[in-house]
């Protein structure tokens, strides 16, 4: 027996009292218990994007570049004539947390299907994680398990994992990220969209088989946590990746076929997600036949069927004709391939449900297309201006010999120490297309048959954004950009993971508002639109929201793969050259949070211009040979950069010098978008002193490269002023490489 449908079940199912009512109105009746569930998950905020999609119209998503933007599986660029770089990023925050092996595992599988679904085969994975204390009991057995969880399901797929971030604060202690980025590569005219057309055309379930698995989840990561949290295990998915490994090879097989006319994973809601995304897109409409679905537990229902998550699943539309073709495919790859419905031409869904009744008619393009979009009201929190107009100027002052010691301090953080402890539990090399892996400013993955190779990264400094939403939101995308130029690779487009807390909080409505601000006017002054994402809000718990993380997901092109930077230093008697922007700030530093406390004060503005001329100059100075190595200022400031410079696969020292009228802390420790760290051979020197002075582009020498210790004056002839640092590069190194482990292990 079905439970009676009324206001009390529909706000228990996450609607609003508005919200069933519009249900009611659209279908002119009370829904159906399955009706319910299905409204339910389509508009629930992770499926229907109702609070971020009046945000969302202002970002820039077009582009000479772009051959399909958001509204797909994933976004889709063009890299020559014949092929496509596809990719997209994906959370799985609530269920990582909840579950965090299986969490983080189905969030990479169910982001290699969206890949891959479009005729992609995957060829790097990337993912953005946000950890609390890395020093506490249960986050280090989160940290541990979403890292298997994550390598487990890659290698088994035979994916490498290629780059990523990770980052820690105590306002994740509550709430961890975890975010997941795959990309494929496509022939252009063998693309594939999600769409269920043409009336009597077949709609074919193929994959694993149905379970009662995941019942939820897309209402589950549409809501904060509160202390019952852990009792919603039973919604988090369970993945097979050798299941989805045998998915992935028998699309390969068929999709050259041009049997398939529309296909699409299902999962954020399953079933009910994909067929009305399909009709909806289309103008179609489908009849479903519940009773042939493959299931693996007994007695399952119309409800369960329509909403289970379980992974490793797609529909597809084909003639019906190809039925028998398409069969014979997914049995020799022992999988699971059934005719369970038909296109129809009336913009209706109707579903049968096991039994034989049917149990839902409903109109595709209102859950769709349709879904409730609010305007929620954003309000400046009242700590802003507070922050803004916080003094930095006690935290200016010290003592030269309190340098190494905070060097050392620095290098040890774990948002700065080597992540060598994670990436070394993934496979980066299987298919030997990594021309460089972790660890570099972004991966390089060549493109087999040709000279060219894909850059990818992915970038955010939550603490930024926290402190100053446009400026920070800016810099995540201005980072990636520059990551990417640092190779020597254009960046071409992003994705994007938006993670905030509660929308209904107008201060967390603000921070989104003004990142999405700042990213738009950042991916407008670098051409880099954004072709596919992910909003997750709700990423709180008890009322208490994690910083803002508006995670950048970026791909490049680099023309010829043999002409790339690195980013540590190969060789002695090299020179050293600061690019870029000469502004810096303690505010949002890891130093001011390290040793003082504060995640507050006023950020470095970011000059988008100067942005555009640093990444220009970057492009070509790399491929015409003058850079050899390249690598971004960032988290630690100009110290620890140069410090991770010097460790290379030979660890070689530097002898460098600071402007004497620069303040020293601000100089070695301070932050600031725009810098980059490079080194040039001594005969290209004014080649590149040349090349900047044509962009109005700020070059100041450093020193040399050399010797086995790190020397950096304040001030003064090389010989002269303070020696700040002077510190051997394998104790550097030693407290760089060995600060996870030690916390971890």
């Amino acid at each position: 027996m079905e439970p009676q449908v009324n206001l009390e079940l529909a706000l228990d199912h996450g609607l609003s009292e508005d919200e069933y009512q519009r249900a009611c109105d659209i279908l002119g009746r009370t829904p159906s218990y399955t009706e319910l569930g299905i409204f339910s998950a389509m508009w629930s905020e992770h499926c229907s994007y109702k609070s971020s999609k009046f945000y969302l119209r202002r970002l820039p998503t077009s582009g000479e570049q772009v051959l399909i933007g958001p509204g797909e599986n994933a976004g889709a660029v063009h890299i020559d004539d014949e092929l496509a770089v596809i990719f997209k990023m994906e959370s799985h925050n609530h269920p990582s947390f909840i579950e965090p092996y299986q969490g983080a595992a189905t969030g990479v599988g169910g982001i290699l299907r969206d890949v891959f679904t479009m005729g992609a085969r995957p060829i790097a994975n990337l993912n953005a994680l946000r950890f609390g204390r890395a020093d506490t009991a249960h986050m280090k057995y989160l940290i541990k398990r979403v890292t298997q969880g994550i390598g487990d399901y890659g290698n088994c797929m035979g994916v490498p994992t290629v780059g990523g971030e990770v980052f820690f604060d105590e306002a994740f202690q509550g709430n961890i990220l975890v975010n997941a980025m795959t990309v494929g590569i496509a022939k252009k005219d063998q693309i594939f969209l999600g769409q269920a057309s043409g009336p009597g055309n077949a709609v074919m379930y193929v994959g694993s088989k149905t379970g009662r698995d995941g019942i939820h989840g897309a209402t589950m990561a549409s809501e904060e946590f509160s202390e019952g949290s852990e009792e919603k295990r039973p919604t988090v998915q369970v993945g097979d990746p050798f299941t989805e490994k045998l998915l992935l090879e028998a699309l390969m097989e068929l999709f050259p076929t041009g049997k398939i006319i529309g296909i699409q994973d299902m999962g954020a809601a399953g079933l009910t997600s994909s067929s009305f995304e399909m009709a909806g897109r289309a103008g179609s409409g489908l009849e479903l036949d519940l009773s042939k679905v493959p299931i693996r537990e007994e007695n399952m229902s119309a409800y369960e069927i329509m909403l289970s998550e379980s992974q490793e699943r797609m529909l597809l539309v084909c003639l019906p004709a190809d039925v028998g073709d398409i069969k014979h495919i997914f049995e020799k790859w022992d999988l699971e391939a059934e005719v369970i419905g038909t296109v129809t031409d009336d913009g209706h869904i109707r579903i049968k449900s096991p039994t034989g009744e049917w149990v839902a008619d409903m109109p595709a393009a209102p859950l769709a297309d349709e879904a409730p979009v609010y305007q929620r009201p954003a309000r400046e929190p009242k700590s802003f201006k507070e922050s803004q107009a916080f003094d930095l100027s006690p935290f200016d002052e010290i003592e030269v010999g309190l340098c190494e010691d905070r060097l050392n301090n620095l290098l040890s953080s774990p948002n700065i120490a080597s992540k060598e402890w994670f990436y070394r539990q993934y496979d980066h090399s299987v298919r030997t297309n990594t021309v460089m892996g972790p660890g570099g400013e972004a991966a390089l993955i060549r493109i087999k048959g040709t000279e060219k190779a894909i850059a990818i990264t992915t970038d955010c400094n939550p603490r930024l954004v926290y402190l100053d939403p446009y400026q920070g939101g800016a810099m995540a995308v201005a980072e990636a950009a520059r990551n990417i130029s640092c190779t020597g690779a254009l960046p071409l487009a992003i994705t994007d993971c938006l993670n905030f807390g509660s929308p209904e909080n107008p201060e967390v409505m603000w921070q989104f508002s003004e990142a999405i601000r700042g990213m738009g006017d950042a991916c407008v002054a670098l051409n880099t639109p954004v072709v596919s994402g992910n909003v997750s809000f709700y990423n709180e718990t008890n009322g208490k929201a994690v910083l803002p993380t508006p995670a950048v997901g970026m791909v490049g092109l680099l023309e010829n793969r043999s002409v790339h930077a690195t980013n540590t230093f190969a060789a002695s008697d090299l020179s050293v050259y600061l690019l870029g922007s000469t502004q810096t700030s303690l505010a949002g530093s890891e130093y001011l949070q390290q040793f003082h406390g504060h995640q507050r004060g006023k950020l470095a503005a970011i000059d988008l211009e100067l942005e555009k001329r640093l990444q220009a100059v970057l492009r070509q100075a790399i491929g015409s040979g003058v850079i050899v190595h390249a690598r971004d200022c960032s988290e630690g400031g100009l110290a620890v950069t140069l410090s991770e410079m010097c460790f290379g696969p030979k660890l070689i020292g530097a002898r460098l010098t600071l402007d004497k009228d620069d303040v020293l802390v601000k100089a070695l420790f301070g932050e600031g978008p725009s810098r980059v760290v490079i080194a040039v051979r001594l005969d290209d020197e004014s080649a590149l002193q040349q090349l900047a002075a044509q962009n109005d582009l700020p070059c100041m020498r450093l020193g040399e490269t050399g010797g086995d210790r790190l020397q950096i004056h304040h001030g003064g002839q090389l010989h002269g002023g303070q020696l700040a640092i002077d510190s051997a590069a394998h104790e550097l190194a030693e407290y760089w490489r060995g600060s996870l482990p030690k916390i971890l292990d």
